[in-house]
């Protein structure tokens, strides 16, 4: 059987294909389709099969990560939404927390609602905090309601009620109703979506999951047709933000929970390369055409988030803590009025891409200024697939020398400095930010051009070690193929974590895990391994944030806290608050925000391919040629450029080295040297000084 993984990128689509029996690995690198991703998804899936010899009717397991989701909301082009809410809350999305983008900027504005404050209509109802209705809903004004809003010929609806994390009646007699009478749009509940407490939060992500969902549901339709015209026989998985597979009916109800779907494959691809590795503290760092996603592994597990802002708007979904920053290979440097350099977050995206790519770009880019440098090959890149024109690059790059006064090679040296430096800050922000160490950990680095960067950004930030697995430019999709099919269900709790309250908590931790059972009941493979596991969002009475606090299995075997679990769990959360922010209030008044359980049917993960190993000294097939390479550190030097397919285990590289592959290209400085383990990384060292 084969398993294919495809993730699609602002650039490049990138493809894995797994033969289960024999462990071998095909893999294929395609444009983007950024009109209509499933064409490249279709195209990918084709190309890889006919590479690996078989029929499309032997793929019996189809992974898939996409940016439709993200891309709709930072292109501002999702449906026309309309919002339905208790009177007198028709301005919430536009009020928000009143808090300004930037602190200090005056002039900042917030970014515009995604509904229009003429497509919010209110009905009168009301249910208090505790889930009483004070205010009964009327029939009637929900039929008035229902042809108002269809005069507004919406595509999608949100509905979103006070307080319906306590009670959602109300939300769910309107929805049913509008699902009704408008057959033809998206129509969403924030009970369904995010039953959590605070409002704007609450509000904001339904709204978005409702500007979403139509493309979505679009995308999701087309791709399902593409695949079966192949003949591919099962339908595709999607990863959500949070590192799970979902089939693609829970995506349809639940758009939202994949905004970060493609980067949360590259966590879980390099966290299980790092593992066969031996090591399990790692920082991630996937650079790719457009962006840069870095994450945070301690002990083999990522770190996660409950909330995230996109396009400065909150979404309460839980998601890996990525931290993205508009840096690829596609960057575009300018020139500002003062003759500084800048880089990003503007990207030539795959059309017309770079100008090394020979597809009508002009523009310098962070691509052009390492073509220009040497340090990617100045004839062709993917393995010959793609000519590299070298004089467009030289063009691209000379058009801000005379902005700035000096000659071509300090332009491109500076854009890769420049570029380093903004990666290195996204390193720092996952890392020292969060209080951990990064000279404690490795960096991992993959994308089409994060081995190009790796060195540069782990010697700024005081890394000593970098791993570029076998291959990196399709870690994302290799990441399609290990990951568990995995969802999680959040449920406000606003309780005192207090015996005097325990009714109240375990009768939502009662409903989560029920939701959790019947969700794995629909979704888990025949005779997959299964689990239901826990967290609990904690803070001190009037403290505006929450730690999440993991729930014993007992617990949440049991749907059920007994008073000396309690206490543990009140103990566990003293010691988070400690380890967070260096102190604790013993004697305080502890609440319980929130309940989470998290479902997973475990995936099958194939073995890790050893490859054969040889002499320390890199053979004469190895080498492809000598070529002049611009470091930071030394200017330009004669450099050796190696084939990674005819390295061996236990060959060393030492600096300065270059080495191609079809999907990327590592560069190793002269202060560094790398050596290849049993399972084909390479795993470079770099002296700090």
């Amino acid at each position: 059987m084969l398993r294919i993984g495809i993730d699609v990128g602002g650039t490049f689509t990138d493809v894995t294909a797994l033969d289960d029996e024999t462990g071998t690995f095909w893999i294929h690198k395609l444009p983007s389709t950024t009109d209509d991703q499933s064409v490249a998804v279709a195209e990918g899936v084709a190309a890889v099969v006919a590479k690996a010899g078989r029929e499309v009717a032997e793929v019996g397991y189809l992974g898939h990560g996409t940016t439709v989701a993200t891309n709709v909301v930072l292109e501002g082009n999702g449906a026309r939404t309309v919002l339905v809410t208790t009177e007198g809350l028709r301005d919430i999305l536009e009020i928000g927390r009143q808090q300004r983008p930037d602190l200090y900027d005056f002039d900042a504005d917030k970014p515009a609602s995604l509904v229009p404050r003429a497509l919010v209509h209110t009905i009168a109802e009301r249910i208090n905090a505790e889930g009483k209705v004070l205010r009964a809903l009327a029939d009637d004004d929900v039929i008035t309601a229902a042809h108002q809003i269809i005069d507004y010929a919406p595509e999608a609806v949100a509905v979103c009620f006070l307080h319906s994390y306590r009670n959602a009646a109300h939300e769910v007699a309107v929805t049913e109703r509008l699902r009704e009478l408008l057959p033809g749009a998206y129509v969403c509940a924030s009970a369904e979506i995010a039953p959590v407490f605070r409002e704007f939060e609450r509000f904001s992500t339904t709204v978005v999951n409702a500007y979403v969902g139509p493309k979505i549901e679009r995308y999701i339709s087309r791709l399902a047709q593409r695949i079966a015209g192949l003949g591919v026989t099962v339908e595709p998985k999607v990863i959500g933000s949070g590192g799970g597979m979902m089939s693609l009916d829970a995506v349809r109800k639940h758009p939202v929970s994949t905004l970060l779907s493609g980067p949360s494959a590259g966590v879980v691809g390099a966290t299980h390369v790092a593992k066969a590795a031996g090591f399990t503290n790692i920082i991630t760092f996937d650079m790719g055409g457009t962006s840069t996603d870095v994450c945070l592994v301690t002990g083999g597990a990522a770190l996660s988030a409950s909330q995230r802002t996109i396009q400065g708007r909150p979404v309460r979904a839980t998601s890996l803590d990525i931290h993205t920053v508009g840096a690829g290979g596609g960057s575009l440097a300018t020139v500002d009025s003062g003759g500084a350099l800048e880089v990003g977050p503007a990207s030539a995206g795959s059309h017309p891409g770079p100008a090394a790519y020979g597809r009508g770009g002009t523009r310098p880019t962070v691509t052009d200024a390492n073509v220009v440098r040497g340090r990617l090959n100045p004839r062709y890149i993917l393995g010959g697939a793609l000519a590299v024109d070298y004089p467009a690059a030289e063009r691209s790059i000379d058009s801000l020398t005379a902005g700035m006064g000096v000659n071509r090679m300090t332009v491109a040296r500076g854009i890769g400095r420049i570029a380093a430096m903004n990666m290195a800050g996204a390193v720092r922000r996952v890392s020292v930010e969060a209080g951990e160490d990064p000279r404690g950990y490795i960096l991992v680095a993959f994308g089409g051009a994060g081995p190009l960067h790796a060195v540069e950004v782990a010697r700024e930030v005081g890394m000593s070690t970098v791993l570029v697995p076998p291959n990196p430019g399709t870690l994302c999709a290799l990441g399609l193929l290990v990951t568990d099919i995995r969802t999680d269900f959040t449920h406000a709790a606003l309780a005192e974590a207090a015996s005097h309250d325990l009714g109240k908590l375990n009768q939502v931790l009662g409903q989560l895990r029920s939701a959790a059972t019947e969700w794995l009941a629909a979704e888990a493979p025949p005779g997959a391994a299964t689990t239901i596991t826990g967290v609990a969002r904690m803070r001190y009475a009037r403290q505006n944030f929450e730690l999440a606090v993991p729930l014993p299995q007992q617990i949440v075997d049991a749907a059920r806290i007994e008073p000396d679990a309690l206490e543990d769990l009140v103990t566990g959360f003293h010691q988070a608050h400690a380890k967070s922010y260096g102190f604790a209030h013993e004697g305080a008044t502890v609440q319980i925000v929130e309940l989470q359980t998290t479902a997973t049917a475990l995936v099958a993960r194939p073995a890790t391919q050893q490859i054969p190993a040889g002499p320390a000294q890199p053979g004469d097939n190895a080498v492809l040629e000598y070529r002049d390479v611009d470091f930071d550190t030394t200017g330009t030097v004669h450099t050796p450029v190696y084939r990674r397919e005819a390295l061996c285990a236990g060959t060393v590289l030492a600096g300065p080295a270059i080495v191609e592959q079809m999907d990327t290209t590592t560069v190793i400085t002269p202060d560094a040297c790398g050596r290849v383990d049993s399972y084909g990384n390479l795993i470079i060292e770099l002296e700090q000084s």
